[in-house]
Order: C-alpha cells, then sequence, then structure tokens
C-alpha cells in the first residue's frame, strides 16, 4: 500500500466516522491570512502548563471567512489574534496531499467577547490584589502641565491631531510635546508601549506628564491594551498618565489604572489646553487683584500722608513747646544736679586721699622692712668679720687668689689679715 493509498484509506474513515460539524473550544495559537483565506493554529491548554494538551490546525477559505471575520468585528470590536480564546463550528478533513485540517464553517464572535471581558475581569482583580489598581491616579497632577511626554506613532492620524490642535490653540499658551514612538495595534502594543514608558521614566524630571494616544475610528486590534504587564507598568508609573485611546466601544485595562482617562487624542488635547487656559485665568485673576491692592493701598497712603502733611504744622509747634517745657525742666534742675555732683567728687576726693596715706605709709613700711633685711645679710657677708675671726686674704696685684695654680716662683703676694698687710715672695708652691 503506498502512502496516498493509506491517506485515502484514513480520508474515507474520517468522512464515514465523523460526518458532522461540530463546535469546538480552543484558543488561537496563531492566525494568518493569505490569498483571503485564513489559516489557524488551534491548542488547548490545561491550566499552569505552557505545554498544549491538544493541537490540530484548521483553515477557512475565503468567501466564508469574508461573512465571518465582517461579524466578528461588528460583535468583538477587533480582529481575532494570537493567545483569543474562540469557539468554531467546524468539519474534520483529511487530504492526501496536505494532511488533517479542521474546516471552518461558522465562528461564535460572543463567545470570544465573553472570554476577552473575563480575562480583563482576572486581570482587574489581580491588580486590585496587588494594591496598584489606583496607584497612578493617586500620582497629583501638576497645576502647571507644561511639558508632556507622548507615546503614539508618528505615523499615526492622532497623533498628527493632537500636535496640530495643541500648537494652534486660540490664547496661544506654550504646551511642550516630545513624542516617544510605540506601535498602537495589534500584538507589538505591549512591548514598545512599555519601552517607551521606561525611556520616559529615565528622563521623568524632564516631563510633568504622559500622554498615551492612538487615534481612528473603530477600535481594532485592541488586545495590545488590555494586558496585564502593561496595566501594571501604567499603574505603578510615577507620573501622571492620560489616556486617549480613540476607541468609542468600551474602555480597556489602560483606561481604568490611567490617572485620566479620555476617549480620543483630540480629547485630551483640549483637556491639556482647558487646564492650561485654566491656569492662565487664576494667574490673570490674581494679577488683577494685585493690582487692585497695590493701587487701593498707594491711595490709603496716600491720604495718610496729606493727612500728616495737614496735621505738620500744629505737631511741630506742639514738639517744640514740649522740648521748651523739658528743656526748662532740666534748667530748673540743673543747680542741684551741680551740687550733687560737687559733693560726690569730694566725697571721691577725700576717699581717695586717705587711701593714698594709708597706702604709702603701708610701702615706706615694707621698705624699711627690706632695707634691714638687706644690711644684716650684708653685715654677714662682711669680709671684715672674717679676718677678725683669724682668717687672711691672699691676692696677686689686687684680685684675690683661689688656688695655688694661679701662682708661680717669684711673684709678690699680699696677705691681708685683720689689723694689716704682710708682703711675700713665692719659692715655692706645692
Amino acid at each position: 500500500m503506498t502512502l496516498s493509498d493509506l491517506n485515502s484509506l484514513v480520508r474515507e474513515a474520517i468522512v464515514i466516522c465523523l460526518p458532522d460539524e461540530y463546535w469546538v473550544e480552543a484558543e488561537l495559537a496563531s492566525i494568518s491570512q493569505s490569498g483571503g483565506h485564513c489559516y489557524m493554529d488551534l491548542v488547548e491548554k490545561e491550566e499552569g502548563r505552557a505545554t498544549p494538551k491538544a493541537r490540530a490546525r484548521a483553515n477557512c477559505w475565503a468567501n466564508t471567512w469574508r461573512v465571518l471575520l465582517d461579524k466578528f468585528l461588528r460583535v468583538a470590536g477587533q480582529m481575532p489574534v494570537a493567545g483569543m480564546k474562540v469557539l468554531l463550528r467546524v468539519r474534520a478533513t483529511f487530504h492526501v496531499q496536505y494532511g488533517f485540517a479542521y474546516q471552518v464553517v461558522d465562528l461564535d464572535p460572543a463567545y470570544t467577547l465573553g472570554d476577552m471581558a473575563r480575562r480583563r475581569m482576572e486581570i482587574i482583580r489581580k491588580l486590585k490584589a496587588e494594591g496598584i489598581f489606583d496607584m497612578n491616579r493617586e500620582v497629583p497632577m501638576p497645576m502647571l502641565v507644561q511639558r508632556v511626554a507622548v507615546v503614539s506613532s508618528s505615523g499615526a492620524a492622532g497623533w498628527g491631531d493632537f500636535a496640530h490642535q495643541i500648537a494652534h490653540n486660540e490664547r496661544g499658551l506654550r504646551i511642550e510635546l516630545t513624542l516617544f514612538e510605540a506601535v498602537m495595534q495589534g500584538d507589538q502594543v505591549e512591548p514598545t508601549v512599555i519601552a517607551a514608558l521606561d525611556e520616559i521614566l529615565e528622563r521623568m524630571d524632564d516631563f510633568d506628564c504622559v500622554v498615551i494616544i492612538r487615534g481612528g475610528g473603530a477600535s481594532v486590534d485592541m488586545v495590545g491594551f488590555d494586558t496585564q504587564l502593561l496595566a501594571e507598568h501604567v499603574a505603578q508609573f510615577p507620573l501622571p498618565i492620560i489616556t486617549g485611546i480613540g476607541h468609542e466601544r468600551d474602555e480597556c485595562i489602560l483606561d481604568l489604572v490611567a490617572n485620566t482617562s479620555l476617549k480620543t487624542p483630540t480629547a485630551v488635547a483640549a483637556w491639556l489646553i482647558a487646564r492650561a487656559e485654566a491656569l492662565d485665568d487664576r494667574v490673570t485673576a490674581l494679577e488683577n487683584a494685585l493690582h487692585r491692592m497695590v493701587q487701593q493701598r498707594l491711595t490709603t497712603e496716600r491720604l495718610r500722608l496729606e493727612r500728616l502733611a495737614e496735621r505738620m504744622p500744629a505737631l511741630g509747634n506742639l514738639i517744640q513747646q514740649r522740648a521748651r517745657s523739658r528743656v526748662d525742666a532740666l534748667a530748673g534742675r540743673l543747680p542741684a544736679l551741680s551740687l550733687l555732683i560737687q559733693q560726690r567728687a569730694t566725697n571721691s576726693i577725700d576717699t581717695l586721699n586717705t587711701r593714698l596715706a594709708m597706702a604709702a605709709r603701708t610701702a615706706l613700711m615694707r621698705s624699711a622692712h627690706s632695707i634691714e633685711v638687706l644690711e644684716q645679710r650684708a653685715n654677714a657677708c662682711d669680709p671684715r668679720r672674717l679676718l677678725a675671726q683669724g682668717y687672711s686674704i691672699t691676692t696677686i696685684e689686687g684680685r684675690s687668689v683661689r688656688s695655688t695654680s694661679e701662682l708661680k716662683p717669684g711673684q709678690r703676694i699680699t696677705t691681708i689679715l685683720a689689723n694689716g698687710t704682710v708682703e711675700s715672695t713665692i719659692n715655692e708652691t706645692h
């Protein structure tokens, strides 16, 4: 039996054993379109396991796919993408050349819509359980929002409309926009938006808030804005985030965790301009109030000065009269003050004289005592007392001899005694 013979038997067996169509729950592992046809890879996964429990190919031919896709877009509001849960009506087929595949004959978008809602609710539940769901809404929005980081696609119409509306506001208010590129549709939304937020985080001090905008009419390919990872980044971002995703149907999870959620990019631009105008009005009102207060104060002070000027002559006479009275009072007290000062000076002089006499007597007594002590010391050192006791003093040429080493044979010496002197000649020294 050849392979084609065996495959033919398999095809006949499937036709005989599985003649009906079946509704099947599955997850789209991949989905692609070519020549109007749709090709899917279906998997069934167990909770908590990455390896599929079952896998199969499915095809939907162009004439059927056009009808099913239109119905899916109208109900679900977006394209079928990988990761979606789907409910398909299929017929089992086996092609001799291409093998086994399910042929899709119907697609229930309500099932997918319900699963998407369930997944969104599960993500919201997890964010609330982690305590981060309301974090960005609690970040205070600055009073002056002038430096705005914008996450969008430079080629998107929403970005162009947003930037034009900001630049051409009626009052010419200055709002600086810095664009951070990201893909705003499809499965690249999550990684590119997160990358843009990380880049903004590195320059956080340069911005007052972050705006995430996406233009367009119908909401298509919104699955990228309903992921847990992106929601966690937005919820925990330290700057307030404003969303204008551009869809009217429902709020995405990003809208729910952002600080401020608006429907479209133009609505975000209008919100920013209105906030700037409100601040401008407030500053203008404060400026006018300050001007009025200054004018009122100037008027009050001018009137006060005028009243003082009118009272100045009378005040001058009053001050002059008070000064004259004070001088007269001092003049009357001057003789008594002079006598008191003279008496105090006389008493001080008498006291000083008394203290001076006592100090002089004390000094003379101390000097006399010192002289007596010095006289006693001088008498104790008088050489005549030593001579009277039998001592003598030997001199050479008027100076005292203290050692025999100073004497030489032939020298004449003088010996001083208590009652006279003796002249001698040195013969020999020992």
